[in-house]
Formats: C-alpha cells, structure tokens, sequence
C-alpha cells in the first residue's frame, strides 16, 4: 500500500561531527498535487532541518535504514543498491540522492557521486551538504572555481556549517592562493570548533605569510 509521507532531514552539527536523522511521518493531507515543496530551517547553533513531503510506500524508511547500517558497516555495494531502491521508490526525495553520492565518493567513482549530487540538488537547490559534497567532489576533479561556489552556496544557506568553512579555506589556502579568503573561513571555522589544533596552525601559518 503506497501512503503519503513527509520525511524530516535533520542534520544536527556538533564540533567533530555531522549527523543525519531521517524520519518519515504520516501527513496530514493525501492530496499530493497540493503537497509544498522542500523547505530548510536553520537553528544557528544546532544546525537544520530539511523537510521534504514525498508519496512513499512503508518500507522505503526501513530499507533506507538498512542501507545506511550497510554503509556505516564498510558494505557500500550493498548500501548503494538499496539506496537505489529507495530513490527509485521515492524519486523526490533529495536523501537517498546525498547518500548515494557521498558513497559513490567513498569508492572512488566520482563521476557517480558528481550525478547523485547533481540529482540531489535539481530535487532541493539549497541542500547545504549536497553543495557541500559536491564541492569537494568539484575539489577533487581540478574544478576549483566550482568547487568555492558550491561551498558558499552551502553557507550561504547556513553559514554556521562548520564542514563547509574549513574546505572552502582549505581550497582558497591550498588552491586558489586566496589568503584572505582562507583566512577567514579558517576563522568563522574555528568559532564552531575551537579545539582544532591544525586549523589552529593553519591560521598561525597565513598571518604568518600576511605579515600579521
């Protein structure tokens, strides 16, 4: 039986790490041709929360559970076949589309990761970590001008996204020769997270070459 759903995508920023809770509920409503688009609420010190109403049948949330426990367990052929699954089940919903994608980084096939992300962001244009991920997919294949849009797209939704600060001021210091710009985010990355020694060096290096 197919039901309709919204799925709740809360990720939750602490200082060494970034979580994902997926949650789908029952709505209110079976009028699909009604349902709002994905929306984004920013908790400055928290983090956010992404709600995507999707039409999914009751399983999807178990198998796309299942596939994260394979991932975090290291069994990414596994994982990404079920995610596949779920993104076939529920082609409007972004979540599956990010997993995938940082999966697909995780094997090394960054042409897959670049496609799942690129999906991902058609379904939710302000997808902090699917801008994110895809920056450092962008990073990684010479694209460096594209990867700093993608990082700041990703702040420029919540700029509070620790993950973000540090490998935008990673690509302008190592990249981009960008001293000014890696210096400031290494900065508004260090007022997130202020027990990181190495970025702490990092700063320490650029005043250095500033002449600060």
């Amino acid at each position: 039986m197919t039901i309709n759903f919204c799925s709740y995508n809360q990720w939750l920023v602490g200082p060494t790490a970034l979580v994902l809770m997926l949650l789908l509920g029952a709505c209110a409503s079976n009028d699909t041709s009604s349902r709002p688009a994905a929306s984004i609420a920013v908790q400055e010190d928290v983090g956010f929360t992404i709600t995507e109403p999707v039409s999914v049948d009751n399983n999807v949330r178990t198998e796309y559970v299942e596939a994260l426990n394979h991932l975090e367990r290291a069994q990414h052929e596994e994982g990404l076949a079920m995610l596949q699954h779920v993104a076939s089940s529920a082609p409007d919903l972004s979540a599956p589309r990010i997993e995938m994608g940082i999966a697909y980084h995780a094997v090394g096939d960054l042409d897959a990761a670049e496609e799942n992300l690129l999906l991902a962001l058609e379904l939710n244009p302000e997808h902090p970590i699917a801008h994110n991920e895809l920056g450092i997919v962008y990073r990684k294949t010479g694209r460096f001008a594209a990867a700093r849009q993608s990082y700041e797209s990703a702040l420029a939704v919540y700029p509070g996204y620790h993950h973000a600060r540090r490998n935008l001021g990673i690509l302008c210091d190592l990249y981009l020769a960008d001293l000014d710009c890696a210096l400031e985010n290494y900065e508004a990355y260090m007022k997130t997270v202020p027990g990181d020694d190495q970025a702490a060096m990092w700063i320490a290096d650029i005043r250095g070459r500033l002449g600060q």
